[in-house]
């Protein structure tokens, strides 16, 4: 059975370079968040400042409408995790907000996230989101022509168990992505190695940590898209699109298409 008998979306090359445009979007709308996201703004004005971010480069948000989502962008502050919704609330020092965007160019997408600090915050907040965005890098850096899809899950548990005790959600996980936002593998972030789909050229996945300083249970509260976590430790979610190419990996919504980060990591970069 060949991999799009399985439902397996396996892009051209001409394809990727459609999705590196709409990561690129994605990408700056996000290093556009990092400066925004400061004490006294609101997760509603964030929203706002990113869906202009993301029209204006001639792309459409992923998630606004995405099964009645009204944001352009998740804002998950603190306890919460995922789906948070924009809205009312101000940030203020100390705080954390992770910020999941999306958006489509010419009918591809493009989903990333990150976690930013709010002014100063908890010595062990800051080594939670380090170790968060060092376990999705050495996902990728896992993810070989030939290899299977829990290899980059693997390496996500490994590196996290490895620097404390850290809770690493099991119910959200990554997924591939392509011409829809969210496309089968799922791609968890623990797990064996050696399982699942083969990965190979042209497969694009989108590969996000997300793990908190206490366990890995969470409810959803009563808007059904916010995810806390039941424990009220607070998380942090980190998120690249990526695929395999005929000269290394490229990180599709990675300004620099990843080259720096998989380069320290010993990974021959795919980037045109």
């Amino acid at each position: 059975m060949g991999l799009r008998d399985r439902g397996l979306e396996i892009k051209s090359a001409e394809q990727v370079d459609l999705m590196r445009k709409a990561g690129l979007v994605v990408g700056e709308t996000l290093e556009l968040m990092r400066s925004s996201a400061r004490a006294g703004v609101s997760t509603a004005e964030l929203d706002a400042i990113a869906e202009d971010s993301i029209r204006s480069r001639g792309a459409t948000p992923s998630f606004k409408g995405y099964y009645g989502f009204p944001g352009s962008i998740c804002t998950s502050v603190n306890d919460v995790v995922v789906h948070g919704i924009p809205d009312a609330r101000v940030l203020a020092d100390g705080d954390v907000v992770s910020i999941d965007c999306g958006a489509i160019v010419d009918g591809w997408h493009g989903d990333a996230a990150i976690t930013v600090a709010v002014g100063e915050v908890a010595p062990e907040v800051r080594e939670l989101m380090r170790t968060t965005q060092e376990a999705l890098w050495r996902g990728i850096a896992a993810a070989r022509p030939g290899g299977r899809v829990t290899d980059i899950s693997h390496a996500v548990e490994t590196h996290v168990r490895a620097q404390g005790s850290y809770g690493i959600l099991e119910d959200y996980v990554g997924h591939g992505i392509g011409t829809e936002m969210h496309l089968p593998p799922n791609v968890p972030n623990y797990g064996k190695p050696g399982r699942g789909p083969r990965l190979v050229e042209g497969l694009a996945l989108a590969v996000e940590p997300m793990i908190t300083l206490g366990g890995k249970d969470t409810a959803v509260l009563e808007d059904d898209w916010t995810v806390v976590t039941t424990d009220g430790s607070w998380s942090a979610h980190y998120e690249h699109t990526f695929t395999l190419t005929e000269t290394g990996t490229w990180v599709l919504t990675a300004l620099d298409g990843g080259e720096d980060a998989l380069r320290e990591l010993g990974v021959a970069f795919g980037g045109r």
